[in-house]
């Protein structure tokens, strides 16, 4: 697969739209949060429950659309995501931040969906094409680092209260993937005999260390960035007073360095395999708290969020990349739902996490927190290259 077909470019579009709604709360969720929160320390909450909704819904996404098939499930998310923008809106003239808990929840319910983009991608190509897949979707991110932030900024003033305005222009931006879905996204043939069959128990596939390395890929991949990138902006901002526009390039920055590398992530994929990519995340994963740990200035803000986003993309891709090797197509709802719980179950723990830890401890604390991840992150990566190693030798 040199260039992405005309189904994977719709893919790639309804992701590089939907995906603005992420970077555009985690500039200005917290800044919200400030002024409606009850405690400062509560002011990261919109984002943490947009995270937690994402990964409570994970497997109601993935049994609706095994039921419903992909489109009906990507138009429910997208609709419920609509209505949480006018909610937001709402809540901001109301002065309610329960009812922007309640928007944000309604965002995260179809991240839910959002993120299994990359599913519906890898469907559509060969085995080995499907690294290249999910590189080329998440190409679409490129997009929605831009504009998310800049809905953000540009709707700070426009309804006269502070960010409503930042909220209509996102629903306009997901009326476009309504769209999309209704005109330009179809279903892949319903596949009965596969969809009967019960795949192999849960401790059948346990047993395998491709699976547990997949796994943590993802949930250390984005509980790190995640961790890192809720703090960011109240540090930057709150705290060492840089400005809003400093703020607002450095997170567009890391965005763009999330989604960047999938310019050639596919060919590193192909040309030294996902374990030895993961690896590589790892390493510049631990760069990113070295040069976070330097200083505070927007120098130090900027190269450790932009290490931030390359090694998330390298982590992240390496880990769907591996899934499909650990499942077999009868099995793959259940697998793919319990990825996505997990990883943004540990993206929900480091939401909730990240305002506590730098409110009540510092910035560097922060960054010394995400060790223990990376630890037990390499620890299973040593255990895989041990099982492959053991296969190969063993006689047949």
């Amino acid at each position: 697969m040199n260039k992405p077909s005309p189904a994977l470019w719709t893919l790639i579009a309804m992701q590089a739209l939907s995906m603005c709604a992420p970077p555009m709360v985690i500039l200005i969720g917290g800044l919200i949060g400030t002024q409606l929160a009850p405690n400062p320390q509560l002011a990261t909450l919109p984002l943490s429950v947009l995270v937690v909704a994402t990964a409570l819904s994970t497997f109601p996404t993935a049994m609706i659309m095994q039921r419903l098939g992909r489109k009906v499930g990507f138009l429910i998310g997208n609709l419920v995501s609509i209505v949480a923008c006018g909610l937001a809106i709402l809540a901001i003239y109301s002065h309610s931040f329960a009812l922007l808990l309640v928007a944000t929840a309604g965002l995260g319910f179809n991240m839910a969906f959002v993120n299994q983009f990359r599913f519906a991608a890898m469907e559509r190509v060969a085995p080995e094409d499907q690294g290249q897949a999910v590189s080329w979707l998440l190409l679409g991110g490129i997009f929605a680092a831009l504009v998310g932030p800049e809905l953000g900024a540009l709707g700070e003033s426009l309804l006269g209260a502070p960010y409503a305005g930042a909220f209509l222009l996102l629903a306009g931006v997901l009326l476009g993937v309504t769209l999309l879905i209704l005109l330009a996204f179809k279903d892949l043939p319903y596949q009965a005999p596969v969809k009967q069959s019960v795949g192999r128990p849960w401790g059948a596939l346990l047993q395998q260390p491709v699976l547990w390395l997949a796994l943590l890929a993802g949930a250390v991949s984005y509980s790190v960035m995640t961790l890192v990138m809720t703090a960011a902006p109240l540090s930057m901002h709150d705290m060492d007073q840089h400005s809003l526009q400093a703020t607002k390039t450095v997170i567009q920055a890391h965005i763009l360095a999330m989604f960047l590398p999938s310019l050639a992530t596919s060919w590193l994929i192909k040309r030294f395999g996902p374990e030895r990519l993961l690896m590589l995340g790892l390493l510049i994963y631990a760069l990113m708290i070295i040069a976070g740990l330097s200083g505070r200035g927007i120098s130090h803000y900027s190269t450790s969020l932009i290490l931030l986003g390359v090694g998330w993309n390298f982590l992240f891709v390496s880990g769907t990349t591996l899934l499909p090797r650990a499942y077999q197509d009868s099995e793959r709802f259940r697998v793919q739902a319990v990825n996505e719980f997990l990883v943004f179950g540990a993206q929900a723990l480091a939401t909730l996490g990240a305002g506590w830890l730098l409110f009540q401890f510092s910035w560097e604390v922060l960054l010394y927190a995400t060790l223990p991840a990376l630890v037990v992150l390499s620890a299973t990566q040593i255990w895989h290259r041990h099982h492959v190693k053991t296969m190969q030798v063993t006689p047949r």
